[in-house]
């Protein structure tokens, strides 16, 4: 199937999950995670309508951006972030969804103030509070939103959480429910219930993300086809 054919049946599919739900299919976005895939594939994305484009990796992202790979549709960053190659990313992307730290949101504050702009992100909660992963453990993520609004040059819009690779479906949804309440919890509490981004749900589990109340689900395999690790 083509990537046109491929995203019609995501669409598809998150708009059955979002009925079920009795939610609208439009309160979803959806970003085609082009990890590895060429530039060409992403602008036959864009051309089919992709909501957003999403990159893991600041290396390829700077390639494709100078290929011109995302015009048309907006640029989100979406896996883990150096403090190093903030400065590659901000401005750059129209969404950092992986702001995970203290530090790294001081570095993202010090790049868009430089540019004389305001970064918007999604603070990433490390819901399975892996050692290995990066992001805000549930119980300091209130401490990192409050640090975040200290920040004249970002701008938080939301949640983004990955659950554990090797979580079962049951407890996959789970760890959505956790991430959903963290996110009601946060929005209360901080921003007035402003917040509109709840970024959650890849290939194998968006519906799930949806019906557990997602408003974004990062897609790539289920877009793009396997990964071509020579890109």
């Amino acid at each position: 199937m083509s990537i046109a054919e491929n995203i019609a049946r995501v669409r598809a599919d998150i708009a059955a999950a979002a009925k079920e739900a009795g939610r609208r299919p439009e309160e979803i976005t959806l970003v085609g995670a082009s990890k590895m895939n060429a530039a060409a594939a992403c602008r036959e994305a864009v051309a089919a309508g992709i909501d957003a484009l999403g990159e893991n990796r600041v290396q390829e992202m700077t390639t494709k951006f100078q290929e011109h790979a995302y015009d048309g549709a907006p640029l989100h960053f979406i896996g883990h972030l150096q403090r190093n190659k903030v400065k590659q990313v901000v401005g750059k992307a129209s969404l950092i969804q992986s702001a995970g730290s203290l530090e790294l949101l001081e570095e993202i504050e010090k790049a868009a103030g430089r540019l004389e702009l305001v970064q918007a992100i999604l603070l990433e909660v490390n819901i399975g509070e892996e050692e290995a992963k990066s992001g805000f453990l549930p119980s300091m993520l209130l401490s990192g939103a409050e640090a975040a609004l200290k920040k004249d040059h970002i701008r938080v819009l939301g949640l983004m959480a990955i659950p554990p690779a090797d979580a079962e479906r049951e407890e996959n949804l789970r760890y959505f429910d956790k991430v959903r309440a963290l996110f009601l919890d946060m929005n209360g509490k901080l921003f007035h219930n402003s917040l509109q981004v709840l970024s959650m749900g890849m290939s194998g589990d968006f519906e799930d993300a949806v019906r557990t109340g997602a408003t974004m689900v990062r897609v790539g395999t289920a877009i793009f086809g396997s990964r071509h690790y020579d890109i």
